[in-house]
């Protein structure tokens, strides 16, 4: 331990004497630990922003959708008939322990007209009050609505920010009248700003009012989402005022009264277009989704030899695989940064080589006045090693301003990362000493006599 300190002296000495070949020689490292920094908080700040993004959607949600049709082997797709209905949402809630939130969904689309304005909004949503927290999404301005409100089909809304600006402009919507297809919505509350989803889509593009108000009072059906098969299979075959004429009288005898009062038709059921299930627990995820299978087959008295007239979708496993993407990325940009780290650490290896050669006469006067051989290991693998961490020392400094340069001009999302510097200057220290080993060793195996007589 005596011998560090002069050891260390000398070598700061010998690299004072090139400061332009040090300088030269540490840009390798400089560049190699600049990178590794930079991709770090970059691949760091893509992740968080992968999701945050996910969550915006929904964290731990399940989504229900309704079957699908066919006829004459030909299937219309998923959603194509209508299977779910608020009982089952209702049936969830109760039945299965880790839902914490269940809104059921009726979709539609149609233009809103609000003054002398109008817009088609992305999403028009007919749901209840659980669907703010089915999405963890907040109202930022009013109320949401009450469900009385839904029950009753009231004529109230709340709406997203992009529907706020588009058709009010810098006005507060609260209180103001927006048409759905006819119909008065009073806006009663403003949600919070979410931004876009992870596949592009404007999540602030959007309509919220009870269920039963756009079931019955603005679609006056449920807004499946019918493929072009289904149109045309509808409008072939359904279309009975073609196909029947209306003069051509029908040859049943009409209900009378009477009939209708004792023999009442039953009720036709309600259906929804999906249903929105949030979990408590992420890990709760897969025997909720076991749950709530058992209980709609049960619910649609689904034989056992007979396939499931839903689909259950978990946005959880779409969240793992964007989060896996983005760590992909992220490893194959640090894999090609520390492909300089190895370029730079050969580089030192040479420097250090020819160092050894330019400095032979000097080696052997060392030892021809006492230096041993681990003397002379341990000075040039100081060396090494010094242009190694101030390479890495330089290196942090320009990957935090290339994160910076990222975040400011890219507009980027950068995230700091104290285990990446940890990192960059525990490797710098190694490449000193894995690359400055084989140098320093075969300077101090030096005959020193030899070594006095080198020209």
């Amino acid at each position: 331990m005596t011998l560090f300190p002069p050891t260390f002296a000398v070598a700061l000495h010998a690299l004072r004497r090139n400061l332009v070949r040090s300088a030269l020689t540490t840009l390798g490292i400089v560049i190699g630990v600049g990178a590794v920094i930079a991709m770090v908080e970059i691949g760091q700040g893509s992740k968080r922003a992968v999701a945050e993004s996910i969550q915006s959607l929904g964290a731990n949600n399940l989504l229900v959708m309704p079957g699908q049709a066919s006829s004459g082997g030909v299937s219309f797709g998923g959603g194509s008939t209508p299977t779910l209905t608020p009982g089952d949402a209702d049936a969830i809630v109760r039945e299965v322990s880790s839902a914490v939130a269940v809104a059921p969904v009726v979709r539609a689309r149609t233009q809103v007209i609000a003054g002398g304005k109008n817009w088609v909004p992305l999403y028009i949503y007919g749901t209840t009050s659980d669907f703010l927290s089915v999405r963890d999404w907040a109202v930022a301005d009013g109320r949401a609505f009450a469900p009385a409100e839904n029950n009753g089909m009231a004529n109230v809304c709340l709406v997203g920010r992009t529907i706020a600006r588009q058709l009010f402009g810098s006005a507060s919507p609260l209180d103001q009248t927006l048409r759905v297809n006819n119909t008065p919505l009073r806006v009663i509350g403003v949600l919070v700003a979410k931004g876009a989803n992870t596949f592009g889509a404007d999540q602030d593009d959007i309509v919220l009012a009870p269920w039963q108000t756009i079931k019955f009072k603005v679609s006056g059906q449920s807004a499946q989402t019918a493929n072009q098969s289904v149109a045309a299979a509808a409008g072939a075959t359904g279309n009975s005022s073609t196909r029947f004429p209306s003069q051509q009288p029908s040859p049943y005898p009409l209900q009378t009264a009477t009939e209708a009062a004792d023999f009442p038709a039953p009720p036709l059921p309600t259906f929804v277009d999906q249903i929105l299930v949030r979990i408590g627990d992420e890990a709760d995820i897969p025997g909720a989704t076991r749950q709530i299978s058992v209980l709609l087959r049960e619910r649609h008295r689904t034989r056992s030899n007979q396939p499931d007239d839903f689909n259950i979708r978990d946005t959880a496993e779409l969240s793992s695989a964007a989060v896996a993407t983005a760590q992909l990325m992220s490893g194959l940009l640090l894999a090609v940064s520390l492909i300089s780290l190895v370029v730079g650490g050969v580089g030192i290896m040479n420097i250090m080589l020819v160092s050894v050669t330019e400095r032979t006469k000097e080696i052997g006067l060392r030892m021809a006045v006492g230096a041993r051989p681990k003397d002379i290991l341990w000075q040039f693998l100081v060396e090494a090693i010094v242009l190694c961490l101030a390479g890495g020392a330089v290196g942090i400094l320009c990957g935090w301003g290339g994160a910076w340069a990222v975040r400011t001009f890219l507009h980027w999302r950068t995230e700091p990362s104290i285990p990446a510097v940890i990192a960059a200057v525990g490797v710098s220290a190694f490449v000193g000493v894995a690359f400055g080993f084989y140098p320093a060793w075969k300077a101090s195996r030096l005959d020193p006599i030899d070594a006095l007589r080198y020209e």
